[in-house]
């Protein structure tokens, strides 16, 4: 006799929505006890107690413990390679900071940024280039770690500059045909590349303008008299500390070189992590050397040393300057394994969420209640940013809900743009702005600046949701699939 086997069952709407509630309501708790220490390992308990509820809830429904046991090894594998890059970039920020490349970006841009046109200057700066390299999160590991710099040194407000950052960097990752999340929608969708980066324009475009002229008003609304106690011998102290000079730019541009040739980004950060090292032992020894703190080892070993040290611990400055050292003591493969524990704990969150149905489940309702075209679409937004929470992963938010909806779409005879444009203005753009997603998690932890600080100031984040949400309800370019022509075949006459 052959074992009958028992489908689980289907989750009711209040089995769905309580993890998610349960979650909301211990996040809550969880800021409420530590502020902005909660990250730091209580909003980690809070993800495994809700996804522990979730896991219950699934059993009950007739799931076995083994398939949501592979369920979260496969969602906490999809985090692989951002975990990878986040180490990778880690490395970097200390190699480049003791190389004097970060001190040397930092320098420049001290004497060459007018405070009044600082943060629309970052926000356009990182635009082009993660237009041209199609990547974020290279952008801000390079170019935004040393405008943070820059803007401590003006005196200029971190919180918004990372804002900035994350606005332009996300607007080129958005809008480049090199960038996978760009390339990851359409597949999605089922829409054409290219046809997909023009329709993205009328959502796009008015966001990036709103950005621009949000942060020249707050920038000259803040003109700073003078740099803070401390910071006003910033310049010199650096001149002092590192043998600064264009050369120590090789790494960016090696770096930035590589991820234009679309090598891929891991390999591309640790090489410039490695090359880092390379040029601090060449032109920055004694600060190599003090890092190793060995005076036992020989000049060989020390510089050995003190290159890997910053690989795996960061830069660790000692200038008699509290501020500056502040600053430059940053990086390190070991800085950023609290942000990997945070990606650990919400990958396997969300991948209970989607192998119990319950994502699936709340999706089902919202449809149901979605009538009209500017509804579906709407619903599309929520849902994108609502995986971003739930699974904390862009890549699950844009192929989750792109699967989920596809069908609906394509039964209202909506263009496929459509759909792939409202994965990208949802699930690409608010995945930096939720604190455990693995891109709000990266950006809080490369530019030194927490998710819920910046939020507020990542104006072209937070325009281009709501620009597609307006131009949805209007019906103002939704594109409908034109029917296919009837050819009507004339015979001849016999």
């Amino acid at each position: 006799m052959t074992e009958s086997i028992i489908a689980p069952r289907e989750p009711s709407l209040l089995a769905a929505l309580l993890p998610l509630l349960a979650l909301t309501a211990l996040l809550a708790l969880s800021v409420y006890l530590y502020g902005a220490d909660s990250s730091y390992g209580a909003n980690q308990i809070a993800l495994l107690l809700a996804g522990g509820l979730a896991a219950l809830i699934g059993i009950r429904n007739g799931w076995r413990w083994d398939d949501i046991q592979d369920a979260i090894v496969q969602g906490v594998g999809l985090a692989t390679n951002a975990i990878f890059i986040l180490l990778a970039v880690g490395a970097l920020i200390g190699t480049w900071i003791l190389a004097g490349t970060v001190p040397t970006l930092i320098d420049y841009g001290l004497h060459l940024m007018q405070p009044a046109w600082f943060y629309p200057a970052t926000c356009l700066i990182c635009a082009v280039v993660a237009l041209a390299i199609g990547s974020s999160w290279t952008v801000a590991g390079t170019l935004g770690v040393a405008l943070i710099g820059v803007a401590q040194g003006l005196d200029m407000s971190p919180a918004i500059t990372a804002g900035a950052i994350v606005s332009g960097a996300y607007f080129g990752d958005k809008m480049s045909p090199l960038s996978d999340t760009t390339n990851l929608a359409p597949a999605a969708a089922g829409s054409e590349l290219f046809g997909h980066i023009r329709h993205m324009v009328w959502t796009t475009g008015p966001s990036i303008v709103i950005a621009l002229i949000g942060f020249s008003l707050i920038g000259l609304g803040h003109v700073p008299d003078g740099v803070p106690d401390g910071f006003g011998e910033l310049p010199g102290l650096l001149a002092s500390q590192f043998a600064l000079g264009p050369h120590l730019l090789i790494p960016l541009l090696v770096v930035l070189g590589l991820a234009i040739r679309r090598f891929p980004a891991f390999p591309t950060i640790l090489i410039g992590a490695l090359l880092g090292a390379v040029f601090a032992v060449l032109f920055q020894p004694d600060q190599v050397r003090a890092l190793a703190d060995n005076e036992a080892l020989s000049r060989p070993m020390a510089l050995l040393s003190g290159a890997w040290t910053a690989l795996f611990n960061g830069f660790k400055a000692d200038t008699g300057n509290a501020l500056a050292d502040e600053l430059l003591s940053r990086g390190g493969m070991s800085s950023m394994l609290n942000t990997v524990w945070l990606i650990v704990c919400a990958m396997a969150f969300g991948a209970v969420m989607e192998k119990a149905g319950l994502l699936e489940r709340m999706v089902r309702s919202i449809l149901a209640a979605a009538k009209s075209t500017g509804a579906l679409i709407a619903a599309t937004l929520g849902t994108a940013v609502g995986t971003n929470v739930i699974a904390a992963d862009q890549y699950m938010a844009i192929v989750l809900t792109g699967r989920l909806y596809r069908p609906e779409y394509e039964k209202r005879g909506l263009a496929p743009v459509n759909l792939s444009r409202a994965l990208e203005d949802a699930g690409t753009l608010t995945s930096p702005l939720v604190p455990w997603n693995t891109c709000g998690a990266y950006m809080a932890a490369t530019l030194g600046v927490a998710t819920l600080d910046y939020l507020p100031y990542a104006l072209f984040n937070l325009a281009s949701p709501i620009v597609a949400l307006i131009l949805a309800y209007l019906g103002f370019k939704i594109l409908h699939v034109r029917p296919e022509p009837v050819v009507v075949r004339s015979h001849p006459e016999s």
